[in-house]
């Protein structure tokens, strides 16, 4: 048998993922309608009529995602569908619930609630204002790797900034925030994406010799003392973050996003280990010496005794941990229904650190399983944007990137439920917080142009040029 093909440049044909833009706004369409529906439920269940706001609200929501989805359309055309649909629909529930908390009379007493819902909005505005900068500015994400020591700079000046006298600020404990005018920011947030950018183009340089073992114990390959030093150096910032910021969230989402990249790209289940231990052994350590961190700690083993200890102190984390589960169990399977619940008894950070809670409360288990799945689905998309990617600097990006959000998710929802102790993270898109929804916005437009890279049609030599001759 003999093969003849005919090699002409001109006779080529395209091979790849079609563009799958119609069924994302198809998505968003469903994106909208459910939050629109929820508003106007909840409007009815605490004032027995439709909310005044509920057309510009679903009109407001509407016009950005479509904004957001001709800006897909034309800039990543070949993204994945999903991921944004599904930050729509996670940000307009959000929207939902702080608008319901807003209307409780005992969080306005303690200026907690009644203004936050027209800032959510403004903030997610301008997070989607930014994941619009994304798509169009960025126009390949391999531009990123020529920063990569740069955004280590530039993470470590973010992660610093809340301990600079008059403009870091102690909330709740933690030295987590700066404030900029009226408006505070949470450094953390969007130190997390340029870490992701840093670790993503060390690892992809360095990834051979961190992969090489010097000898193996108990099936484990143990890596040269030599290749020890990376890991050594993020393990002590992470501490040193936990000690002087006392942020146990950040901290954790730090270390564990750079020991899931590290371990992709070498493979080395040793990583892992490494990890793991080293993550306990300074946890242990700083809880030994570090009132906040003990404070928590105890709160999580025992939160009915610190409970009733901390009665005096209406913002101890004792008071909102037993409300939270008090919540839950209220909710039971079902949930109250949409405004019908007492989430507003948290108090302090009910629409932020807690918002969980209300979702638990008014949705019941049924709603807090739809929402983790939704946020599963954010984060598979994205691990199946990186096993896509055709090169390592995107895949180690992308599986950062969608690393950090899943521990971000874990920490926060863990900490509310009770499982460990509490961070004072929020949940991405759920939460009010505009750092956190900024950030993530951005997080999710760097996922969407990776994904447009990685489905994008290669160019193959046509199949109905090459003839098979037999004889």
């Amino acid at each position: 048998m003999s093969i003849t093909t005919n090699t002409s440049a001109h006779h080529t044909s395209t091979i790849g993922a079609p563009i799958r833009r119609n069924t994302e706004l198809a998505l968003l369409v469903f994106a909208i309608v459910i939050p629109v529906f929820a508003y106007a439920n909840a409007g009815l269940a605490i004032n027995n009529q439709v909310p005044s706001g509920l057309l510009s609200y679903g009109l407001g929501l509407g016009l950005l995602a479509g904004v957001a989805h001709l800006v897909v359309r034309k800039f990543a055309p070949y993204a994945d569908p999903l991921l944004l649909p599904l930050a729509t629909l996670l940000n307009g529930l959000g929207l939902v619930v702080i608008w319901r908390l807003d209307q409780s009379e005992l969080l306005q007493s303690i200026k907690q609630a009644g203004t936050a819902a027209p800032r959510q909005l403004m903030y997610t505005t301008m997070g989607i204002a930014l994941f619009i900068v994304v798509l169009i500015f960025l126009k390949d994400h391999r531009v990123l790797q020529r920063y990569t020591y740069i955004s280590m700079v530039g993470a470590l000046f973010l992660l610093l900034l809340p301990l600079v006298p008059g403009l870091g600020a102690n909330i709740y404990g933690a030295k987590i925030w700066i404030h900029v005018g009226s408006f505070s920011i949470q450094p953390g947030e969007f130190a997390k994406i340029v870490l992701a950018v840093f670790f993503a183009g060390y690892l992809m340089v360095k990834r051979d010799a961190l992969a090489l073992a010097s000898r193996r114990f108990m099936g484990l390959y143990l890596p040269r003392g030599r290749d020890l030093g990376p890991i050594l150096v993020i393990w002590f910032l992470s501490i040193l973050i936990l000690v002087f910021e006392t942020d146990l969230g950040t901290s954790l989402l730090f270390f564990g996003m750079f020991v899931i990249m590290l371990y992709v790209a070498t493979e080395r289940t040793s990583w892992i280990v490494f990890g793991l231990l080293m993550s306990a052994a300074g946890a242990v350590g700083v809880a030994s010496f570090e009132p906040h961190v003990q404070q928590r700690v105890q709160a999580w083993l025992d939160p009915l005794k610190e409970y009733t200890l901390s009665r005096q102190d209406v913002a101890g984390h004792s008071e909102q941990s037993m409300q939270a589960l008090w919540a839950f169990g209220s909710g039971g399977t079902l949930g109250t229904g949409l405004g019908q619940g007492h989430s507003d008894l948290i108090r302090f950070a009910a629409n932020s650190d807690f918002v969980l809670a209300s979702f638990g409360e008014e949705l019941g288990l049924t709603g807090i399983m739809a929402i983790l799945l939704i946020y599963g689905l954010i984060v598979e998309r994205g691990v199946r944007t990186a096993l896509a990617a055709r090169d390592p600097f995107g895949k180690l990006l992308a599986i950062g990137l969608s690393g950090a959000f899943a521990l971000q998710v874990f920490v926060v929802a863990g900490g509310v439920m009770g499982l460990i102790p509490l961070t004072g993270m929020t949940m991405p898109f759920l939460a009010y917080g505009g750092s956190s929804v900024i950030a993530n916005w951005a997080l999710v437009g760097i996922l969407i142009r990776i994904s447009d890279t990685a489905r994008r049609p290669a160019i193959a030599p046509n199949p109905e040029m090459a003839q098979v001759v037999r004889p």
